[in-house]
């Protein structure tokens, strides 16, 4: 896609002169891709191909060399009548573009290959009509015919290059097996509305977001998400339009339509993306204006040298000026950047990586220190049983000899503290009574029910469960309410509960925010990458120093404020780093806007993080660093193409302007200049494609 053709109104493109078509559910003008543009200029060079051979067979020059003699009265009107229809049938193209650079007040390459081929035209015809002299007719047929292959080759590229929204589009598929009344009906995907129901069936694509209500089946939702997994689904769970179902049938509910479901929004990043321009882009823009001129000015300075200063002849001084117009050409400028910011956009979203701004992709490069928001992002927002300590001698330290009527089965006695547990907080909705629950699950232990339930906000709760009195709550209120043995030693770090049967703490549960294995690896490979690491958390100081020293973090700050992160980063800041916030892209938000690249961080379907340069899709740390990486090998594409683009020009137009002609006697024709200057675009797209094999590590 290039971002030159986004409109928010109907019009024409400024590249290639034709109508600009609604490219999806939202209001957006543009072109999908120039395929259009693409066969008319394939078209025009076939069908003026034949006349070119015969208008250069025509030539005089042609027939010196080639040892011909063709001649008759009047084949300099037979070569104007050719060359004028080359002229306009074969540079429509470039006239069109011509006049939509300049409506826009933005010359460029077609305005330059527009004069070029006009002043080469009038000349021609002055010398047929006004004065005796040799036309450029066949110069003038091969430039064009050459622009027409040049900009066909380079089209078809290019949309090698532009196709990320189609490639989503393609995603979803044209129709769905609608329920209704019982009855099943196949009807085209974009007439679901909310709330219908819809069957997916095993082996078919999901048509559009909805909300499971009926049927168990695994989900590959890798070409949205990068997730490489299946993802299980039962009933109540979210799926996306475009994603594969494997191996059970589903009944969804709709949930979302039109510009809301993920495909259209990430389709809209994406959109944004490639309109955004890094800074680099705009370098390369100012030369490439800068460029215009330079080459109307080594066509002017050429024709002079060649007719005034070296002599030799209007001819060739004219053809000397019209290949120093084409050859500097600003083409290979233009598309060094677009290309490669295009498949870095798509590559990206392959990898669940979703690029807002290009500019924040290019800072990323730079980053020396990632700051981590702990919670949810390098553990899991989830609590898991760690330990269970137990009290049941507090009142036999002393003795050296376990009683008799106390010699029970250790971990037996642990599981009943936890199930006991368990079915207190069974009416509570609390990560830590989740916890809890779950590990009483993950044993396989019975959960009773509870009686006589009462709650102590903020403290606890308490009930009656298998005839026994059961409280469970903090130590407060184990003190509070007067219970033997709240005065446990526990060392352990961690979230803990004390659990009372029967007036007497028999176990305290030490819970933990579990650390996921990725953020292991992750923090491994940025300090191998020479990126240093921070952690963000509100945990007291000795359990935030457990997480970091398990993962190796260099700093951590602990204790801390959801508005005190903005002045964490501020203080890495200070200190003359380039940060990276790494965070929910909810709470953190204040801090992503605030370090030099936001990074929002398991967004899955709901990418549209306002606060956020980089919207990962899936809560894994390991894809910062792929974004990283992401950034390294972007911005080493536009190094290189930017390299090629400008040392071209350096190289090129001294060339055409006739500089190596009094020494060496070698010319650059405006027919050779062409071919080079589309190879030179063609070379950079094609060095831009290459990224499209990158791995990210």
């Amino acid at each position: 896609m290039d971002p030159d053709v986004i409109s928010e109104m109907p019009g024409k493109c400024p590249k290639c002169g034709m109508d600009l078509v609604a490219m999806d559910a939202g209001n957006h003008q543009g072109h999908e891709d120039h395929g259009g543009a693409e066969q008319d200029f394939r078209k025009r060079f076939f069908i003026t191909l034949p006349f070119v051979f015969l208008v250069m067979i025509l030539s005089p020059n042609i027939q010196k060399w080639l040892h011909l003699s063709i001649n008759f009265p009047s084949i300099g009107l037979l070569l104007f009548v050719i060359g004028t229809f080359i002229f306009f049938f074969g540079g429509i193209p470039f006239f069109k573009a011509a006049r939509g650079e300049l409506s826009n007040k933005n010359p460029g390459m077609m305005t330059l290959v527009a004069f070029a081929i006009t002043v080469g035209y009038i000349f021609s015809v002055a010398a047929t009509f006004l004065f005796p002299g040799e036309s450029l007719y066949w110069e003038i047929s091969t430039l064009i015919s050459v622009f027409l292959l040049g900009h066909w080759l380079e089209m078809r590229a290019v949309r090698g290059a532009t196709g990320a929204l189609a490639e989503l589009a393609n995603l979803i598929p044209p129709s769905a097996h609608l329920i209704k009344n019982g009855n099943i009906t196949d009807v085209k995907t974009d007439q679901l509305i909310k709330g219908d129901l819809v069957l997916v069936k095993p082996g078919e694509k999901i048509p559009i977001d909805g909300v499971v209500i009926n049927g168990e089946s695994s989900i590959n939702e890798s070409m949205v998400t990068g997730e490489s997994r299946p993802i299980g689904k039962i009933k109540g769970d979210k799926v996306i339009g475009g994603t594969i179902n494997q191996d059970g049938s589903l009944t969804i509910e709709v949930s979302k339509t039109g510009a809301d479901t993920a495909i259209s929004q990430i389709m809209k990043l994406i959109r944004e993306a490639q309109a955004s321009k890094p800074n680099v882009q705009h370098l390369a823009d100012r030369a490439a204006n800068v460029l215009f001129f330079v080459a109307i000015i080594a066509g002017v300075a050429s024709f002079i040298t060649w007719v005034f200063i070296l002599p030799n002849g209007v001819v060739f001084a004219m053809t000397v000026a019209v290949a120093a117009i084409v050859v500097a050409c600003p083409h290979a400028l233009g598309l060094a950047i677009p290309t490669v910011t295009t498949i870095t956009s798509t590559l990206g979203a392959r990898n669940g990586i979703l690029i807002k701004d290009m500019k924040g992709l290019e800072i990323a490069r730079k980053i020396n220190y990632v700051v981590f928001d702990k919670t949810g992002t390098l553990t899991k927002g989830e609590f898991g049983v760690t330990d269970v300590i137990l009290n049941l001698f507090q009142d036999l330290k002393k003795t050296d000899k376990m009683p008799k009527q106390v010699r029970h089965d250790k971990e037996w006695i642990k599981n009943d503290v936890i199930r006991f547990a368990a079915s207190v907080e069974a009416h509570s909705q609390h990560l830590i009574a989740q916890g809890i629950i779950n590990e009483a699950k993950k044993q396989g232990l019975e959960i009773p029910e509870v009686s006589d339930f009462k709650s102590f906000p903020g403290k606890g709760a308490g009930g009656k469960v298998d005839g026994k009195k059961v409280t469970v709550g903090n130590k407060a209120l184990m003190q509070e309410l007067g219970f033997k043995g709240y005065d446990l030693s526990v060392e352990n770090t961690g979230t803990t509960v004390y659990v009372e049967i029967d007036g007497e703490v028999k176990g305290v549960i030490v819970l933990q925010d579990q650390i996921r294995e990725e953020s292991k690896q992750a923090i491994q490979r940025l300090h191998e990458m020479g990126i240093k690491t921070a952690m963000l958390t509100g945990d007291t100081k000795d359990i935030a120093e457990k997480v970091g020293k398990e993962l190796k973090i260099d700093t951590v700050f602990a204790q801390v404020l959801p508005g005190d992160k903005v002045n964490k980063i501020k203080q890495l800041q200070n200190e003359r780093n380039i940060v990276a916030m790494v965070g929910d892209g909810i709470n953190d938000a204040p801090s992503l806007t605030q370090a030099h690249v936001g990074i929002a961080i398991g967004a899955g379907t709901d990418v549209a993080v306002e606060s956020a340069e980089i919207v990962l899709m899936k809560n894994d740390p390991l894809d910062v660093v792929k974004a990283i990486s992401l950034s390294h090998k972007t911005n080493s594409k536009m190094v290189q193409n930017l390299i090629w683009a400008t040392g071209y020009n350096v190289f090129a137009i001294p060339t055409a302007a006739g500089i190596l002609y009094p020494s060496f006697g070698i010319l650059l024709r405006p027919e050779w200049a062409a071919l080079l200057m589309s190879a030179s675009s063609i070379i950079v797209v094609f060095n831009a494609l290459l990224l499209r094999r990158a791995k990210l590590d």
